[in-house]
C-alpha cells in the first residue's frame, strides 16, 4: 500500500524523524487557517500518489496566508498524471542550503535490503542514476545486522554527502531505519533530505510504501487505506479477506489458486473471442477454504458487479477437497437467496472429484451447470454472459 506524503510523515514523526509542521486540508479555507496558525511562509502541496508534482504545478511556495488560499484553489482539483487533486498538505516552508537523497528498499533480486543514498537530491532518482551513477550509493544491508549509528554514517559516506552534517545525517538515516523495519514497509524514501544554513537535517518530503502481507501485525495501518479511491466491490472484498481484483469484463471467476485462477483469466478471455468478445471481470483466489462462508463472500462480491453476466467456478481439490468445495457452493446459494440470480458454471478436479460432482447434481440448482473441463466451462461460461 503506497501512502501519501502526509501519511508518511506521520509515520516519521512517529519514529522521531526530523520533518517540517504541518498539516493535511481538502479545502482553500482551511490551508489559509492552517497557514496563519503556522504564522509562517508553508509550502502547499498536492496529495497524489504519483511523483513530479512540482513540475505539475502541484508544490507552491505561499510567503502569506492570502498566498495559501490562492494556491489551495489552484491546486485543488489539478490533474497530476491522472491523479485528481483531493488534499493538500500545508506545511512550514524551510530555507534549504543542499538537497539530498535517501531511501531503504527490498532488493528482491539480490534478496535482501538495499539502502540508496546521494548528494544529487531534489531531482529523480533515475536521473541521477542515468546521469551521475557515481554520486549514488547503492549499500547491500544485512537483514539480521540492520543499521545501526555507525553503519548510517557509513551510507551518507557513501553518498557524499558533506563531512558537516554526516552525523546529523547519520540520526535520521538511522530513524529511518527504523521506520522502514518497525513498520514493514517495502520502501521508505526521502527526496529531498535537505540541509538548512544552520545544518538541521530534515525529512521535506515522503514516500512509504507498506507491505499488505503484514497487516495482521500492523492493525493501525488500515486508517491508511485510501477508501475514496478504491473500488467499493474491492473493499467489501478485504473485508472479507478475499484476494479480489476487479477487471472490466462479464465473466465472474472464481478459484482456488493465484496460479489456477490467472490461467482461468486467460482460458475465458480466449473462449469469449468466440461469444462477442467476452472478458474475465475479475480475479478472485478463494486458496485453499472453500467453505459456505467464504463462497458466499465470493459469490456476493461477484454478483455485486453490474458488468457481471454469468460465473465461472473453476476449482482443483487438493487440500480442500471437491466435495467441501461443491459443499460450500451449495450452501453459498442457500445463504445467498435471490442474491444469488445469475447462472454458475462449474468445473471440479482433483481430490474427490465424483464425490463433488454428485452433491451438485443433487442439489440440481437451477443456476449451476457442471462442466467436464476447464476448456469447456470457460466456453460455457462465455456463452452463458454474451446471451
Amino acid at each position: 500500500m503506497d501512502l501519501f506524503e502526509y501519511q508518511a510523515k506521520e509515520l516519521f514523526a512517529k519514529h522521531g524523524v526530523p520533518t517540517t509542521p504541518g498539516r493535511v486540508t481538502d479545502t482553500a479555507a482551511d490551508a489559509r487557517a492552517i497557514a496563519e496558525e503556522i504564522g509562517k511562509p508553508v509550502m502547499i502541496k498536492a496529495q497524489v500518489k504519483v511523483g513530479g508534482r512540482g513540475k505539475a504545478g502541484g508544490v507552491k511556495y505561499a510567503a502569506t496566508p492570502d498566498d495559501a488560499q490562492t494556491h489551495a484553489e489552484n491546486i485543488l482539483g489539478l490533474d497530476i498524471k491522472g491523479h485528481v487533486v483531493k488534499r493538500l498538505l500545508v506545511a512550514e516552508a524551510s530555507d534549504i542550503a543542499e538537497e539530498y537523497y535517501i531511501s531503504f528498499l527490498l532488493d528482491r533480486s539480490n534478496r535482501t535490503y538495499l539502502a540508496m543514498c546521494s548528494v544529487e537530491g531534489g531531482m529523480e532518482i533515475e536521473e541521477v542514476a542515468a546521469t551521475k551513477p557515481d554520486r549514488l550509493a547503492r549499500i547491500a544491508v544485512d537483514a539480521v545486522k540492520g543499521v545501526d549509528l555507525a553503519f548510517a554514517r557509513q551510507i551518507a559516506e557513501a553518498g557524499h554527502l558533506p563531512a558537516e552534517v554526516l552525523d546529523a545525517a547519520a540520526v535520521t538515516i538511522q530513524k529511518l531505519w527504523e521506520v522502514f523495519i518497525n513498520e514493514d514497509a517495502s520502501l521508505v524514501e526521502v527526496n529531498p533530505l535537505v540541509r538548512t544554513p544552520n545544518d538541521e537535517i530534515l525529512a521535506l518530503d515522503g514516500k512509504v510504501t507498506l507491505d499488505e502481507n503484514a497487516d495482521f501485525r500492523q492493525p493501525g495501518h488500515a486508517e491508511f487505506a485510501d477508501k475514496e479511491a478504491t473500488d467499493p466491490l474491492e473493499l467489501k472484498a478485504k473485508e472479507n479477506d478475499l484476494n479480489y481484483v476487479k477487471l472490466d469484463g462479464q465473466v465472474g471467476i472464481i478459484g482456488n489458486g493465484a496460479g489456477l485462477v490467472m490461467s482461468t483469466l486467460d482460458v475465458v478471455a480466449y473462449a469469449g473471442e468466440n461469444h462477442g468478445g467476452v472478458k474475465p471481470a475479475n480475479f478472485l483466489d478463494i486458496g485453499g477454504g472453500a467453505s459456505a462462508d467464504v463462497m458466499a463472500a465470493g459469490l456476493d462480491v461477484i454478483l455485486g458487479d453490474e458488468q457481471v453476466k454469468s460465473v465461472f467456478v473453476n476449482v482443483f481439490g487438493g487440500i480442500t477437497a471437491c466435495d467441501a468445495v461443491a459443499n460450500g457452493i451449495v450452501g453459498a446459494l442457500e445463504k445467498l437467496g435471490d442474491g444469488a440470480s445469475k447462472p454458475l458454471v462449474v468445473r471440479l478436479d482433483g481430490n474427490k472429484v465424483e464425490e463433488g460432482r454428485k452433491i451438485l447434481a443433487d442439489a440440481n440448482h437451477p443456476l449451476v451447470t457442471l462442466a467436464e473441463t476447464m476448456d469447456a466451462g470457460a466456453d460455457k461460461a462465455a456463452e452463458l454472459a454474451s446471451k
